[in-house]
């Protein structure tokens, strides 16, 4: 959990998990908006957490490449949690939502300029809905499920013309 508690970490993450290659720390510098050094800093601790991995050298090796664990994540909220284990669940939470919904936000600044058929395929909703723990937690697997097909990359599954990065926000809280 600790290891995601910052918004670079996350942003490194999205970056691995999407379309690109096997990168280096000046690589995602420019993604994360921050030097190599403080960069490669993010990667070692998103590595000490199981989280990336060193990817074969490219040859000389002289850099340091790193590739993804994983194509994507939930956050697991555990109720018997410690008070430190605690807050940093809700310190990764408070970043995967800020930084979600600035994602959203940089979508309708620009959506207007999409193309209509990735106009028309975005989709915002809310659904309140009248269910049960067990209820939830069905639906929310049966949801994840569906979804790993479509959770490729470019260097992976070869995915179709046309194919884009798109963000998938699944929030499933209890109201009151």
């Amino acid at each position: 959990m600790r290891a995601l508690a910052h918004p670079a970490r996350i942003a490194i993450m999205e970056h691995l998990a999407g379309s690109v290659e096997d990168v280096t720390a000046t690589e995602c510098a420019g993604v994360v908006g921050l030097s190599p050094s403080a960069t490669s800093y993010h990667l070692r601790a998103l590595a000490k957490a199981g989280l990336i991995e060193d990817a074969p050298s490219r040859g000389d090796g002289r850099e340091r490449v790193w590739r993804t664990r994983m194509r994507g994540y939930s956050i697991e909220l555990e109720g018997g949690a410690d008070s430190e284990a605690k807050a940093a669940e809700r310190a990764v939470t408070d970043v995967f939502l800020a930084r979600g919904d600035e994602r959203v936000r940089q979508w309708v600044a620009r959506s207007a300029e999409e193309a209509p058929e990735w106009y028309d395929a975005a989709l915002m909703s809310e659904t309140v809905l009248m269910v049960t723990a067990a209820e939830l937690k069905e639906i929310t697997k049966k949801m994840l499920e569906m979804l790993e097909p479509y959770k490729r990359s470019v260097r992976q599954n070869d995915p179709p013309e046309g194919s884009r990065r798109a963000l998938l926000q699944m929030r499933a809280v209890p109201l009151d």
